[in-house]
């Protein structure tokens, strides 16, 4: 019985995973020297009898020379599959401006690699085999910087009341307030709600700079890719015998009585070089002396300090197996502006860098993730309750995705200062001072056949707020590229338009908005969009249509004469899953371009140079549940430029506080355009400036008025 056979049953009573995150862990497991298996595992399944006796049985196993066998067995199908899978067989990558890497290097096999922080994000797959608790504290193990600060969590019963950890209990005012009536459900009250937020940010302001300063102090004093940095640490501390009279530490004592006493005499000189009964004492029961403890030290100090060395190479070597994608990821850290500061940490914080590096910080989203329930990204951030991130300041975010977009947008090339993300009291305050500066707007935009004119919802439009002056940074459209357009279909795009009533920050009730609803403005949109781009670019079979909830799907090509048909075949539903529908987008776009584009068996598509741009128009409404996800993955693209035009309702604080989130975007990622709208929507005001960001030139209201003519019936649907 090979050692997978063998361990994946005992496993599975241990840690509730699925089957191939069980194979992962027991593949991982079994690369690793026998003295780290015993800590790895124990990581991963506490201390308890079973998890000894698995740790136990799974180091004997590892010996039997059936597991040869296997391998051999494993590596003449993987040859069989060779000879009738060549033609298969995807392309070596080819990036721009850098030299195709090696083609045997290419067909490199592809083995999962995993690590703690891996592993426990694949946990809450399966919710309903492992509670909350374990899988806090799974998560909590693989991310938590070592010798820092304790775990906890919000359960306060039992002894849990008197040996807590968490340090919010005692800081933070409950929002419930102090006095709650002991019939019917607690409700929140205003002014304690106010007052625990304040105290909250408070808190977590205070325990941020605590922790980074905390592991910014134990990063090592010498540099532990230095050899003979390390080698001249050790040679500058020695210890002495008994009868050493050369002893380093002893010439420095002696040099210090001779400023003290003058003219000692020899007698004293004599003696003063023979071991007191009190140090031979000493040395007898064990006790070491100062020179001893500082060797000890600072042998601990190099042995840590290769120990970490050894770390970092073996997980660079895991994540990154070969030429190719160690091509991919340089890359991407330049894309993002990143490889100075990643240099910086690899080299003077290490443990940092090593821990960054497990959480996948360094290199493209893997195209899996979109797709998965679960995933390093996906984790709710949330101090009080212990649920932790992954950088040393975690605490005020929302989850681990927004955590490592603001950690890239501190942190890269150009930044200046520390761009935090504002906390939940300033993102109110700046939403309700963007809502304030909306305008009447233009009056030249003014048609009859708006929606809001045709359902008579109110009259006249809504106020709304002016978009940035247009700024070009892209290159204007080519006629070689690809406009797609992908849309929301979400279950909030056909709700009744809802307006949250706030007292301080608490929300207390709805009240419903007279406006359309926001699947009828997308669609209004949609049609003067491409009858626009249809006469701008003398194409009337129309673009690529792909509309996500939970999930994706692509509806053909849609132009001026099949939308409303189109449209009939669209249900509306679900959640708001962005990267489900970016992926099938840029699926779509490199299937129509594969001779100048790469697939990746991990990182997906890969744009070579020839490849054509990509311009996507994105409808929505709201904050999708993986928007930061997908900035990021934005951040480290050069081929694509997307146009987000964001539905809202009028005089709805929630719209224009994700508004100026994605408005701090586009300002540092110019691939990023973003235009807005509230209420009764003035249409052509918003095709307007879609148009100029998406083609990328200033475009004239007279060429405006040109495009948006309705283009002639030549093509039969």
């Amino acid at each position: 019985m090979s050692l997978e056979q063998w361990a994946l049953p005992q496993l599975a009573e241990l840690l509730p995973l699925d089957e191939e995150s069980l194979k992962q862990i027991i593949t991982y497991t079994n690369t690793l020297p026998d003295a780290q298996i015993a800590e790895h595992l124990r990581g991963l399944l506490g201390d308890s009898p079973q998890a000894d006796e698995f740790i136990t049985s799974f180091n004997t196993h590892r010996s039997v020379p059936a597991v040869a066998m296997s391998k051999e067995a494993g590596d003449n199908k993987l040859s069989e599959k060779g000879i009738n899978s060549k033609d298969e067989e995807l392309p070596a990558y080819a990036p721009p401006s850098h030299p195709l890497p090696s083609q045997r290097a290419s067909r490199a096999v592809h083995r999962p690699h995993t690590n703690p922080v891996i592993e426990a994000g694949q946990v809450p797959k399966d919710a309903e085999l492992a509670t909350e608790a374990s899988t806090a504290d799974m998560w909590s193990r693989a991310v938590m910087y070592p010798e820092g600060e304790k775990a906890y969590n919000d359960n306060y019963q039992g002894l849990g009341t008197i040996f807590t950890y968490n340090p919010y209990r005692s800081r933070v005012t409950s929002p419930y307030g102090y006095y709650q009536s002991a019939w019917g459900p607690q409700r929140p009250r205003p002014d304690s709600h106010a007052r625990s937020i304040h105290e909250t940010i408070h808190v977590n302001n205070i325990l941020n700079r605590e922790a980074q300063a905390s592991i910014d102090a134990k990063e090592p004093k010498i540099n532990i890719w230095d050899d003979s940095e390390l080698n001249g640490a050790m040679s500058n501390m020695t210890i002495a015998t008994d009868g050493d009279q050369k002893r380093p530490v002893e010439k420095a004592s002696s040099e210090k009585r001779q400023k003290i006493t003058a003219h000692p005499s020899n007698e004293n000189a004599e003696t003063s070089t023979k071991p007191s009964k009190f140090t031979s004492f000493r040395k007898s029961i064990g006790i070491k002396s100062s020179e001893e403890r500082a060797v000890a030290k600072t042998e601990g100090r190099i042995t840590r300090g290769r120990e970490l060395r050894n770390a970092i190479l073996a997980e660079e070597q895991g994540r990154w197996p070969d030429e190719q994608w160690r091509q991919i990821v340089t890359i991407y850290q330049d894309k993002v502006g990143m490889t100075r500061k990643i240099a910086y940490l690899r080299t003077r914080q290490p443990i940092q860098y090593l821990h960054l590096l497990r959480a996948g910080y360094f290199e493209p989203i893997p195209v899996a993730w979109a797709g998965q329930t679960s995933n390093p990204l996906k984790f709710s951030i949330e101090g009080a309750a212990g649920w932790r991130g992954i950088t040393p300041m975690w605490r005020g975010y929302e989850d681990t995705a927004e955590e490592r977009l603001y950690w890239i947008l501190n942190h890269r090339e150009g930044s200046v200062g520390i761009r935090m993300k504002p906390d939940f009291i300033s993102q109110m305050d700046m939403a309700r001072a963007r809502m304030a500066s909306a305008v009447e707007p233009p009056p030249e935009y003014y048609s009859a056949n708006d929606t809001c004119h045709i359902q008579h919802t109110s009259p006249g439009y809504s106020k709304q707020v002016m978009p940035a002056p247009f700024r070009a940074y892209d290159r204007p459209q080519l006629p070689t590229d690809d406009t797609m357009i992908l849309l929301d279909i979400s279950g909030s795009m056909d709700f009744d338009p809802l307006r949250p009533n706030y007292n301080q920050y608490l929300i207390t009730g709805y009240s419903r908005s007279t406006q359309p609803k926001n699947k009828d403005v997308a669609k209004a949109i949609i049609r003067r969009f491409t009858n626009a781009m249809e006469n701008h670019d003398h194409d009337f079979r129309g673009y690529s249509l792909t509309t996500f909830s939970s999930q994706a799907d692509y509806m053909g090509m849609t132009n001026h004469q099949n939308l409303d048909a189109t449209w009939r075949n669209i249900r509306f539903g679900g959640g708001t899953r962005v990267m489900t529908g970016w992926q099938m987008v840029k699926n779509l776009h490199f299937e129509k371009h594969s001779a100048s584009a790469i697939h990746h068996p991990v990182y997906g598509w890969q744009a070579g140079p020839e490849t054509p741009m990509l311009r996507l128009l994105l409808l929505l409404d709201g904050e999708a549940t993986d928007m930061d996800e997908f900035e990021l993955d934005l951040l480290g693209l050069s081929w694509a430029h997307v146009t987000i035009f964001l539905i809202g309702v009028d005089g709805c604080p929630h719209h224009h506080r994700h508004a100026n989130e994605l408005q701090r975007i586009s300002d540092v990622n110019h691939h990023v355009s973003f235009v807005d709208a509230q209420g009764n929507t003035p249409e052509r005001f918003v095709t307007h400036e879609l148009l100029k960001r998406h083609l990328g030139y200033e475009i004239s209201m007279s060429e405006f008025e040109h495009m948006e003519e309705l283009p002639p019936y030549s093509v039969s649907v």
